[in-house]
Parts: structure tokens; C-alpha cells; sequence
């Protein structure tokens, strides 16, 4: 199984070979440390290693997988070049982490995200991307790294003063089950979906019976 893995992993290696020169792969090698390191830098700098991560123009998606240093985070790459992608999905599948780690193709400077869904984006430089547009797609606390040169650019979305955390069953530890949360309005479309995708029979007691939310965590 494992001389399997080996050989399939040789194919990858040579198919990106063909598809992109040796300059562009820089000097280490398809799975070189210097990437795991950049990586690490990037998560102790922002501070975030769970959630939705986004990776704006991962190119051959080298970093990318990188990027998933915890089983809690989702890991997306977004590129612009069509042999690019396919690059970076051979080199997902390589590393056996298809569904944990996803490319996508993307045009435009919007970014294909719901209103305050990522934890973590990292955007490389040149790319063209509004900051009001960062702010949209980050969660509150969410924090942005922007390649500049051989540094990033660190940009954290505030979290409102007017939303409220939900610390107890019933709000708070007072138990009067109203919270002073300024933005809370009737639902008008769903933010994700997570597990537990179905619940028990409506006859029986609900699977999740209560959430708690405090800063970014849900219980």
C-alpha cells in the first residue's frame, strides 16, 4: 500500500514538473519545508488555525496545504490560472486531502463568500482586492495577511459593539434568557451548515438542544 502511495505521489511530482518549469517551483523541493514554515508564520501571526481559512492566489497550491495545520479548519485555495488550479487539486489529491483542503477557480475581485464567514484569509501580492471586500467576507475577529514584499500586512475586522455573546443555556449566568444583542433579526438565509446535518424524529428530544456562543467559539 505504502510502494502505491509512493508511486502515485512519483506521477503527481512529474506531472506538475511537466506542467510548470523547475524556476517556478523554486528551489525546494515538492514538499519542502520551507512551505511548512511559511505556513506556521502565517498561523502564529494571525493567531487563527481553526475555522474557514482562504488562501487568495495559492498558485500551485505549494502553501495552501500547508495551511491546514488543524483538523478544525477548512482550507480553500482560490486561483486565477485554470493550469494553476488543476496543479493544486493534483497536489490536494496527493496529499490525501480532498475535501479538507479545496481549490477553486476565481475571476473578479469579489470574493466567492457569504458576509462574515472566514477566519483567516491570506492574500498574495498582486492581487487585486478591495479592502472593504476583505472586511465583508471576514467573521468578526477574522483576520486578513496581505503579502507585501517579504512581509504581510496584518488587518483584524473588529468585532460590532453591538452583538452579544450567549455565554449560558439561558444568556448569561442570571438566567433571564434576553440578551442585549442589537443584531439579531429574523433569519433570511443560512450563514453555513455543520453537523449534525440531521437530527432525530420530531417525537423524540432534539439532538442539539441548546448552543453557546462566546467570541469565535460555538458549544
Amino acid at each position: 500500500m505504502g510502494f502505491d502511495r509512493f508511486n502515485s505521489r512519483l506521477v503527481v511530482a512529474l506531472a506538475l514538473a511537466l506542467l510548470f518549469p523547475p524556476a517556478l517551483f523554486g528551489p525546494e523541493s515538492l514538499y519542502g519545508a520551507a512551505d511548512s514554515e511559511l505556513a506556521e508564520e502565517i498561523i502564529d501571526a494571525a493567531g487563527v488555525n481553526h475555522g474557514i481559512i482562504v488562501h487568495a492566489g495559492c498558485g500551485d497550491g505549494r502553501l495552501t496545504v500547508q495551511l491546514r495545520t488543524s483538523d478544525t479548519a477548512l482550507v480553500q485555495g482560490l486561483e486565477r490560472s485554470p493550469e494553476k488550479v488543476a496543479a493544486a487539486r493534483a497536489r490536494v489529491r496527493a496529499e490525501n486531502l480532498a475535501g479538507a483542503v479545496v481549490i477553486n477557480h476565481w475571476q473578479g475581485e469579489k470574493l466567492p463568500y457569504i458576509d462574515h464567514l472566514v477566519n483567516l484569509l491570506v492574500v498574495e501580492e498582486g492581487l487585486q482586492v478591495p479592502e472593504a471586500e476583505i472586511l465583508r467576507v471576514l467573521a468578526p475577529q477574522g483576520v486578513a495577511l496581505l503579502r507585501q514584499g517579504d512581509g504581510w500586512r496584518k488587518v483584524v475586522k473588529p468585532r460590532p459593539d453591538a452583538m452579544d455573546v450567549w455565554t449560558h443555556y439561558l444568556y448569561d449566568s442570571t438566567g433571564n434568557a434576553v440578551s442585549h444583542d442589537r443584531l439579531v433579526a429574523p433569519p433570511e438565509h443560512l450563514q453555513w451548515v455543520g453537523d449534525p446535518r440531521w437530527a432525530r424524529h420530531h417525537d423524540h428530544i432534539a439532538s442539539l438542544t441548546a448552543l453557546v456562543a462566546t467570541e469565535t467559539r460555538l458549544f
